[in-house]
């Protein structure tokens, strides 16, 4: 297996169908991408994915839908008004605008080549400013969320009213988000709009630390579930110089891309900073109180942080494969069964033999009304189709054949190992 390299990645995503340029036909957006029908598939498998494993297979969480747009005042609380920036730099030259600390040479752009070019670093919110309703003044100003955790922060008070859970519990959020990045780069590992899967669990201040841990394993497990390589992930305890300021201990979880090693999601141990911002700012009483007890205290937080797009690129990268079949190059997707956009393809090996097609229909609408995500192909010859469905990721292959007529088996290909069985069709 040959390393892989990045632009295979992208050119297979393209060319069948998973993630095309935002606003291609004219001329593209910077930082935007279009999912097409298998990308939203395997998207939304890992969405679902998530939420089974954190949400749905739990009993100590709550998920939320909260607006994308908020009243300023949240963003002004949580500091993102102030400090959510980043450093950016002009060259002199060209005129190109870039983020200072990721440059690899501070001294020389990267775009015109030049040296000596860039003037002093000033900071850039990166957040995306708009006005709500017809009148644009400083009281109609918000922005779109450059992150979902503040919309469960918000509803802490009302999920607490409404279900009154038992510490510690958790709120769930998955959503887009929005960050006007100065330079987005690599695929979809740094985009401008992208969505996450967020958790914010709510601890005693004395017991923080074990639900770190359980969250940290939990995360883990959920990774291994995606089918990551276990060797291609790894933890960086962050310094307290790099943590952001609300954060007490921060764990990035980083992935071996095949852009390098960069982080995949992280876990924060945000303490009751925000909490604490929104009884401050908003006079409204954050406390929780234990139940049968006159116990009150602002809760602490637990936050494991997901970004949708860096998970599936982590999918798609550890999956891709070439290998060599009857002399040519061969290029799949081993993606687990649970995440591919179809469990199975179903054929009939000839399409112009309608008692073939016939069956091979039958075949296909029983599975379809079984599973669900099962694709029907019949474009070009067998081998070409088997190409095809390789790239797409689809474990199994089923065609209907002259022989099925005679006794009622199919034929069932291994993505993987290409082998072929002949199955009964009531066994599938």
């Amino acid at each position: 297996m040959p390393e892989v390299k990045m632009e295979d990645v992208v050119g297979l995503a393209k060319r069948r169908g998973f993630i095309y340029q935002g606003s291609e036909v004219y001329g593209g957006l910077s930082g935007t991408w279009d999912y097409g029908p298998l990308g939203v598939a395997l998207k939304r498998k890992i969405m679902n994915l998530w939420w089974q494993h954190f949400v749905d297979g739990r009993d100590d969480m709550y998920g939320v839908d909260a607006a994308i747009l908020m009243n300023q005042k949240v963003w002004q609380a949580s500091g993102h008004v102030d400090t959510f920036t980043d450093p950016l730099v002009e060259c002199a030259e060209c005129k190109g605008r870039f983020r200072a600390d990721k440059l690899d040479d501070p001294n020389k752009c990267p775009n015109c080549g030049k040296e000596g070019t860039f003037g002093e670093a000033r900071q850039f919110n990166m957040m995306f400013r708009t006005n709500v309703g017809p009148v644009e003044d400083e009281n109609s100003i918000s922005y779109l969320r450059p992150e979902t955790a503040q919309g469960i922060f918000t509803n802490f008070k009302n999920v607490v009213d409404s279900f009154y859970p038992d510490l510690p519990f958790g709120i769930a959020q998955q959503g887009k988000a929005f960050r006007n990045e100065i330079s987005p780069r690599d695929f979809v590992f740094r985009s401008r709009e992208f969505e996450q899967m967020e958790i914010e669990y709510f601890v005693h201040p004395d017991r923080w630390q074990e639900s770190f841990d359980m969250l940290l394993a939990e995360t883990h497990a959920f990774l291994g579930e995606l089918g990551l390589p276990a060797e291609k992930i790894h933890e960086l305890e962050v310094p307290e110089e790099d943590r952001a300021h609300y954060s007490k201990r921060t764990i990035d979880i980083e992935f071996d891309y095949p852009i390098g090693r960069e982080e995949l999601m992280g876990i924060a141990y945000r303490t009751d900073f925000d909490l604490g911002n929104i009884q401050r700012v908003s006079g409204k009483n954050m406390e929780y109180t234990v139940k049968g007890t006159n116990e009150k205290f602002v809760p602490h937080v637990i936050e494991p942080s997901f970004g949708v797009e860096r998970a599936l690129m982590a999918v798609l990268t550890s999956s891709y494969r070439e290998d060599e079949q009857n002399g040519e190059k061969r290029v799949y997707l081993a993606l687990p069964e649970h995440l591919a956009p179809y469990r199975f393809a179903v054929s009939p090996l000839l399409k112009n033999k309608p008692e073939l097609v016939q069956k091979a229909q039958e075949v296909y609408v029983s599975l379809k009304e079984k599973y669900g995500n099962v694709t029907w192909d019949d474009n070009g010859n067998i081998g070409k189709r088997y190409r095809r469905q390789d790239e797409i990721g689809t474990p199994s292959c089923i065609v209907v054949d002259f022989t099925t007529l005679e006794d009622g088996t199919v034929t069932v290909r291994d993505r993987d190992t290409t082998e072929q069985l002949r199955v009964q069709i009531e066994t599938i």
